[in-house]
């Protein structure tokens, strides 16, 4: 018995060609040829402000483009066109490419009407890779919570679907919760996101702080791989594993920059608000014995638990003691001593008078030495 329907995925013409192995990603290219983004897949770069979202998936378009492939940038977050295009030809993206509306297209949507139309223009014309600055943004437009999974699926359905239908690798940033219960999993709002996910989440936090005419560096870590090519090119079994170091810097005016692989068994450095968490469970007196213990004493998820123990104990469990306290003298006891008045007015004149020099303490701040052109987001 045959059928000719089309309500099936023709399984024999998928054979035919070969298209039997996963996906790779192939789009955003560590230095040993790894790619970060998966294409016909829609990859969330999530971080806090100013942490090098916005570079890194401007990077990964410049790389794109320097290859004669398509890029469109849908700019909902207010980066301006002017600072987006002069960002894109210090980053090595010729002029002629960038005039050239079948290769390069940018767009500042008011509406949802408007966002519309640039979705339907984006399914026909197939550009390599997309854009989506930011998802925070996006959500609002359409009237939606980004607390809710029936809001985001139908602005996921009418946005970011058919834009990986076009066959592009879709770049959505987002930003983390100010809950810090809540940034171990992810970007914000609700779990509806992570799920959408069909290529990569990466998070990335910021190492050197990025300066306009001087660079920075962030780490990029892994988060969620759908198809798992990114994470078996990382080098631990950690649950976000580093899959990246992003190191951007200027070269007489050139924005250059790499995404460094790690090294054998690197892992990555305690992200910040893990930092803050570790720092606290130091303090705790007892020290803390297991992520129950630290659930019931600081009221914390169970995921911020874990992941605080755990990077406590890889350091080796650290404790700040507190000094003691100073006894207390009471007046009474203030008023029995039996030297004379002067001899302790002599006393206090002494002790008041003996130069005391306060430690300052001086955080040392790593730059890269190189300018660098424009600010990061």
């Amino acid at each position: 018995m045959s059928y000719t329907s089309t309500a099936y995925i023709n399984v024999s013409d998928i054979l035919e060609r070969g298209d039997v192995k996963p996906p790779v990603p192939t789009v955003g290219r560590r230095s040993d040829g790894t790619g970060l983004f998966y294409r016909e897949q829609a990859n969330l770069v999530f971080g806090d402000p100013e942490s090098g979202k916005t570079l890194i998936a401007q990077c990964a378009a410049a790389d794109e483009m320097s290859m004669g492939r398509a890029a469109l940038i849908i700019d909902l977050d207010h980066n301006g066109a002017a600072a987006t295009i002069s960002r894109l030809v210090s980053m090595g993206v010729d002029e002629a490419v960038l005039r050239d509306p079948d290769l390069f297209r940018y767009c500042q949507p008011e509406d949802a009407d408007h966002l519309a139309v640039v979705v339907k223009e984006a399914v026909e014309w197939k550009p390599a890779i997309i854009l989506l600055d930011s998802l925070g943004e996006l959500l609002p437009m359409f009237g939606a919570s980004s607390n809710s999974p029936d809001d985001f699926t139908r602005v996921h359905a009418a946005v970011i679907k058919p834009l990986t239908k076009s066959g592009a690798a879709v770049l959505v940033i987002d930003h983390l919760p100010k809950n810090r219960d809540s940034q171990s999993f992810g970007s914000t709002g609700t779990t509806a996101k992570k799920r959408a996910i069909g290529g990569t989440s990466l998070r990335v936090t910021v190492q050197e702080p990025f300066r306009p005419g001087i660079g920075g560096r962030a780490q990029v870590t892994l988060n969620k791989d759908r198809h798992g090519g990114l994470r078996a090119a990382c080098p631990t079994e950690d649950r976000e594993p580093l899959a990246a170091t992003f190191k951007l810097w200027n070269e007489n005016g050139d924005i250059l920059w790499r995404f460094i692989p790690p090294a054998l068994g690197e892992r990555p450095l305690a992200a910040g608000f893990v930092e803050q968490d570790v720092i606290e469970l130091s303090e705790l007196m007892p020290a803390p014995t297991s992520q129950r213990d630290i659930k019931e004493r600081l009221g914390w998820g169970s995921t911020r638990a874990m992941d605080a123990l755990r990077e406590w104990r890889r350091r080796g469990q650290p404790t700040t003691v507190l000094p003691a306290p100073a006894p207390y003298v009471s007046g009474a006891q203030e008023h029995s001593v039996t030297a004379p008045r002067s001899d302790i007015g002599a006393q206090e004149h002494s002790n008041d008078g003996a130069p005391r020099s306060p430690h300052i303490g001086v955080r040392e701040q790593g730059a890269l030495a190189n300018p660098m052109n424009g600010e990061a987001a």
